[in-house]
């Protein structure tokens, strides 16, 4: 078992439904549940795009995985009852559980296995983690129910990788078709999804451990305005927010009808910039938007105060983490002095392109004011997630823009051909070599070295490490309390 710690939305609604029958369910029956999301996904099959919101509905709930990643970040065993790994950390072998079944009734076995992860790594794959599933040398069924995975290269964090979203173990017939009419080997099915309101899983009966699940109903509404977000919860109508808008937090920590669970995460939230586009190309013009910036500030008006300020784009409690915040640190004036170095004549016209969340439309505000104050005129662009998602992360169509990246593993990115278009040969060097290092003591020396290089060309104004905020009545039980995922766990809730 893994034992080490590791841990972007629609338009907001105008007004909160109050009477609907499948909302009032959850507080007349215990077998019922509605929790709430500030994002709606864009599809049902988080092998297809990038957005977390897809798999905090599916993830364990409607598929699953060879692994499983707990609140903690430890691994268990979840579709694979045990593995092997060779000495070389290349090499692992995987016994699957007997008796699974996919929700169309096809058995689960070895062959399902190697289509997924082949299918993955594909060349017309658009799983965030294609890399992943590229680098491996071969998957081999063995029999039906044994797997062995061989690696191009080592690679330490490989079943916490088995255990996220993009590593599902999808049915070959129905995996066309999962965005919307998804099919896993999980407790739940997908019942109705209403586009813009919400989406509703009930209990699959043919699910092996049935018995075990106790609730037989769930609902995700999805609200992203803050103040409807509290409205909905105060009304009774959302019976848990799992990751709702910090500056709710202070009306409920009081009240006797709920309980406040604040996580620990290993999310980061960046100015992200966009380097090939001018000025931006300029290092020394990143560095003044970091030094314009006042971390600490961000946190309090982005964040209500919850998080941890981060100088690059990794996080405290992370295995080998050191702290660069010391690298680019506020300095309104050293930002001046930079602008002028790099031959910018202010004021320097630029867009921050912003998706629904709080954290990213509060923090927008707040870091216009502080770029103005260097000369940097900074033009607000609300966008919806849709359209982030195709014109910032597809399209790289954008100059900065604040968003949080929630995944523990992603140093990757900097690696491959990503929206913010950093190319670094160096870094590429640092991060094959903490890849296929097998001595935890070279990882760790070579990630510190990322973490700097990272932080010393500035790719991105590194603002803080969130902490999440879960909001939920009293008498649910099961909550996660650390979220290394962003996962919505039902199969672990229940009424007290």
């Amino acid at each position: 078992m893994l034992n080490r710690r590791t841990v972007l939305s629609t338009a907001a609604l105008a007004s909160v439904p109050l009477a609907l029958p499948e909302f009032a369910l959850a507080q007349g029956r215990k077998d019922a549940i509605v929790l709430a999301m500030a994002l709606e996904p864009v599809g049902m099959d988080p092998t297809a795009a990038a957005a977390s919101s897809i798999a905090e509905v599916t993830l364990y709930n409607i598929y699953e995985t060879l692994t499983k990643v707990n609140s903690d970040g430890t691994v268990s065993p979840l579709l694979a009852e045990s593995w092997e790994i060779s000495p070389d950390l290349r090499t692992y072998t995987f016994r699957l559980r007997k008796g699974v079944k996919f929700q169309n009734g096809e058995p689960f076995n070895a062959q399902a296995v190697k289509f997924s992860f082949q299918r993955a790594g594909a060349e017309k794959s658009t799983n965030k983690d294609k890399r992943t599933f590229a680098s491996m040398e071969s998957v081999a069924a063995i029999d039906e129910h044994t797997v062995v995975v061989i690696n191009k290269e080592l690679d330490p964090d490989f079943l916490f990788l088995m255990g996220q979203a993009t590593a599902i173990i999808v049915e070959p017939k129905s995996a066309d078709t999962n965005a919307t009419k998804p099919v896993g080997t999980g407790p739940y099915k997908l019942e109705n999804w209403v586009k813009g309101s919400s989406a509703t899983l009930t209990k699959w009966d043919g699910y092996r451990n049935a018995a075990a699940i106790k609730l037989k109903r769930a609902t995700f509404r999805f609200i992203a305005d803050p103040a409807a977000q509290v409205a909905a919860l105060l009304a009774g109508d959302v019976d848990a927010f799992p990751r709702v808008t910090p500056r709710s937090v202070p009306q409920f920590k009081n009240n006797p009808k709920f309980q406040v669970v604040v996580s620990g995460s290993r999310a980061k939230t960046i100015l992200a910039i966009n380097n090939k586009k001018k000025p931006l190309d300029d290092v020394r013009v990143r560095r003044a938007i970091a030094a314009a910036i006042d971390r600490k500030a961000v946190i309090e008006g982005a964040g209500d105060g919850y998080g941890a300020p981060i100088g690059s784009h990794y996080v405290p409690g992370a295995f080998g983490y050191i702290d660069t915040t010391g690298v680019n640190p506020y300095n309104p004036e050293k930002a001046k002095a930079l602008l002028k170095e790099a031959g910018i004549t202010t004021p320097l016209e630029l867009t921050i392109t912003l998706p629904p969340p709080p954290y990213a439309r509060q923090g927008g505000e707040v870091i216009a004011a502080m770029l103005a104050k260097v000369g940097i005129v900074a033009k607000l662009q609300n966008v919806e997630w849709a359209q982030w998602l195709s014109g910032t992360y597809g399209a790289k169509n954008y100059d900065l823009t604040i968003i949080s990246h929630v995944e523990p593993f992603d140093l990757g990115n900097f690696a491959k051909p990503y929206y913010w278009n950093y190319e670094s040969p160096k870094f590429n060097d640092l991060y094959n070599k903490y890849k296929t290092s097998p001595r935890e003591a070279d990882r760790k020396k070579l990630i510190g070295e990322i973490q700097k290089l990272v932080a010393d060309d500035c790719v991105h104004a590194f603002l803080y490490q969130p902490q999440w905020v879960t909001v939920a009545n009293k008498n649910i039980k099961g909550l996660w309390k650390d979220m290394p995922l962003f996962v919505n766990d039902l199969s672990s809730l229940s009424w007290s």
